[in-house]
């Protein structure tokens, strides 16, 4: 037992961490209306490090490449208000996706191991990752939560308002990119997304208020991983599918609650 604890007990503060900071990058994305700008960011962010592998230069060129290619996707997405008087944003979001998707595949098919890397940018290894590991995690996201907190007016200005430049919608989606290079690397892109999206409506299900969404969302994800860590582990699952797959399934349940009271 405590074997497996000493084991478990870094794949969850790991996870609760991420989903201490997606909850609260997850109401802005709702609020603004830009649901898969996750989706598309993090597998832009994958292009990154599929290029990376396929250039076969180690663990420190990865993160080089991701934060370039998170910097450039922080770039264009800062955009995203110019470019909705063109096209339907989470259109053009949708076709980023896409883009980074096919780029992805196609430069993973020409590197020895594609498959498995394709797998493990999408799944991720969070239950792998050590004390190093969350110590790394907890630098970056409190550095990102103190930036945030700090100027907190302008980025809810930003989101609940449309108020706000250039340079703070920068800011903005370049604070969040940093944050996925970190995430998609840990825990996959499908795990980052989820954790962004379904604990923010879990608690718009049943609170108004965004601290009262907050602390529900992040109740929701913490119990969660905690139970689809220890599922995983006992019946030799893949991580990140397993919280995914229960995340939703309890979302589905609670909205069906909704739905019958009414």
């Amino acid at each position: 037992m405590t074997e497996a604890l000493s084991i478990l007990l870094p794949p969850l503060s790991g996870c609760v961490l991420l989903v201490l900071i997606h909850v609260y990058f997850g109401v802005h994305v709702l609020e603004r209306g830009i649901v898969f700008v996750d989706l598309a960011l993090a597998q832009f962010i994958g292009l990154g490090i599929a290029v990376s592998f396929l250039f076969d230069i180690g663990p420190q060129g990865s993160r080089w490449f991701s934060l370039v290619f998170a910097l450039a996707g922080a770039s264009v997405l800062a955009s995203s208000r110019y470019i909705s008087r063109v096209v339907y944003i989470e259109a053009f979001i949708g076709v980023l996706y896409v883009f980074s998707l096919a780029v992805s595949m196609l430069v993973l098919d020409r590197t020895p191991h594609g498959l498995e890397e394709f797998k493990a940018i999408l799944n991720g290894n969070i239950l792998w990752i050590n004390g190093g590991d969350v110590w790394r995690m907890f630098a970056l996201y409190a550095c990102v939560g103190v930036f945030h907190y700090v100027f907190r007016r302008r980025f809810a200005d930003l989101s609940f308002n449309g108020l706000g430049g250039p340079l703070w919608e920068f800011l903005f989606f370049l604070s969040f990119a940093l944050v996925l290079t970190s995430s998609v690397k840990v825990a996959g892109i499908l795990q980052v997304f989820v954790f962004l999206i379904l604990p923010v409506l879990v608690g718009r299900l049943y609170c108004r208020g965004v601290l009262r969404i907050m602390l529900v969302g992040w109740a929701a994800g913490a119990v969660t991983s905690a139970a689809g860590i220890a599922v995983s582990y006992v019946l030799d699952l893949p991580t990140s599918p397993v919280i995914v797959a229960m995340l939703c399934l309890i979302f589905f349940a609670l909205l069906a609650v909704r739905l019958v009271r009414g």
